[in-house]
């Protein structure tokens, strides 16, 4: 039997110790025997629920419960939606583990991993980066890129800025939250992107460079995919990793549905 400090151990192992982090056990008891885990981007409130009724006691979750990247001191403790919640974590002894700088510390990067897997891209040339991965693809139009990664990741849309006709084949991923100027606009550059394909990032940065540098006749288009689609396939990956070095726990990714509607 395996206790919830056994599965935290085994994920953190690929990684040295990281002096300040966000991960931790948010909620439970580490010497709980684990009957069921389950991975997802975020423990929502129907993540939660599906899991409890699966049987699982660990939840592990890339993003923070509570709606903040920092989870300590956030200032709505006492809001009503934040309260309804965590009472139903604590009544039902669910444990959640957050695994976020572990899991982006693995080389190469796990969540980086579960994304190429999912776009069925691991067999062409792959650079990885700390912060993202440069794949050479055939060359194909930005809109067929489009059309390939919303199919891949079942996505009802994405986002793109530049010219949709345009022939690409060098192209950045950065998935989550990394595609603000800072990590994107460079990239272009250093390793003569077409493309880059992001999560999210401040739309006043890549997306306003795009722009001007398709008004200037270069060769360069952004699509974003949204912070959790770009990172799910990486919790996907995990629940696999997970089955194979406990055999005898049940594991499953649960996918949350798709925060935005387009009206």
């Amino acid at each position: 039997m395996s206790t919830v400090q056994d599965i935290l151990n085994k994920l953190t192992e690929p990684v040295e110790p990281l002096a300040s982090t966000v991960d931790g056990l948010e909620f439970g008891d580490a010497s709980t025997v684990v009957t069921g885990i389950v991975t997802a981007f975020m423990a929502t409130q129907e993540v939660l629920e599906q899991a409890l009724a699966v049987g699982a006691n660990l939840i592990i979750a890339h993003e923070g419960t509570f709606y903040s990247h920092q989870n300590k001191g956030v200032p709505w403790r006492e809001n009503p939606v934040y309260r309804r919640k965590q009472a139903l974590i604590q009544e039902s002894g669910i444990a959640i583990y957050r695994f976020h700088d572990y899991l982006h510390r693995y080389q190469p990067d796990g969540i980086m991993i579960g994304l190429l897997q999912e776009l069925g891209w691991t067999s062409y040339k792959i650079e990885h980066r700390p912060s993202a991965s440069i794949v050479t693809i055939p060359t194909n139009t930005v809109r067929e890129v489009a059309k390939w990664v919303k199919r891949k990741l079942d996505i009802p849309y994405v986002r793109v800025v530049g010219d949709i006709s345009m022939p690409c084949s060098q192209i950045g991923l950065l998935a989550g939250y990394r595609g603000g100027g800072t990590l994107s606009i460079p990239l272009f550059e250093e390793a003569n992107l077409d493309l880059v394909i992001a999560g999210e990032g401040p739309e006043w940065e890549t997306p306003e460079y795009v722009r001007d540098a398709v008004h200037q006749r270069r060769r360069k288009a952004l699509i974003l995919l949204g912070h959790a689609y770009s990172e799910e396939p990486g919790m996907k990956h995990l629940a696999k990793r997970i089955k194979d070095g406990f055999p005898g726990v049940p594991v499953r990714f649960i996918s949350g549905k798709h925060v935005f509607q387009v009206v």
